[in-house]
């Protein structure tokens, strides 16, 4: 099998009173995302993407809101320990695209650290790892500021 391409999808609402952690990178905002861990949906999506690449389910099955172990806990471990699937099974990363749907706040300040810190997690060069941000112009959830999505597709090569 000359390789595998997975997908994720990942959405929290905005809420006041939390930090707002997307992409690993705290962005100062007077919103954060509600969820059990640090909600970071970019993160989220990216570890569904790569659990689905490798046929193992989702990121629900895998680090469960109802599990206390994950309350609150940073979304850059979930990666980390589904990059330690993924390799233990022969396989590596070879791009990924991950992209952020958010009205507000203004991320192109923020989406080169958001890349690096994909890169990093991934165990590739920057320019396998893409960060791009994408607004609702207004229209649903999304454009009314209610929360952020994100999307990520991987592609992994065997090792």
């Amino acid at each position: 099998m000359p390789g595998r391409i997975g997908q994720g999808f990942d959405i929290h609402p905005l809420v006041p009173g939390r930090r707002l952690i997307l992409g690993g990178v705290e962005i100062p905002h007077g919103r954060g995302l509600e969820g059990h861990s640090d909600a970071d949906a970019a993160l989220h999506a990216l570890t569904d993407a790569l659990l689905g690449a490798i046929g193992a389910g989702d990121i629900g099955r895998h680090f469960p809101d109802a599990d206390a172990r994950h309350k609150d806990r940073v979304s850059s471990d979930f990666v980390r320990e589904t990059m330690a699937k993924v390799r233990s099974l022969g396989w590596h990363v070879a791009n990924a695209d991950v992209t952020i749907l958010a009205e507000e706040p203004q991320l192109a300040p923020y989406l080169d650290r958001m890349r690096d810190n994909v890169a990093e997690l991934l165990g590739v060069a920057p320019d396998a790892a893409n960060v791009k941000a994408t607004r609702g112009e207004g229209l649903g959830t999304i454009g009314r500021a209610e929360g952020i999505a994100a999307q990520a597709v991987v592609l992994l090569e065997k090792s």
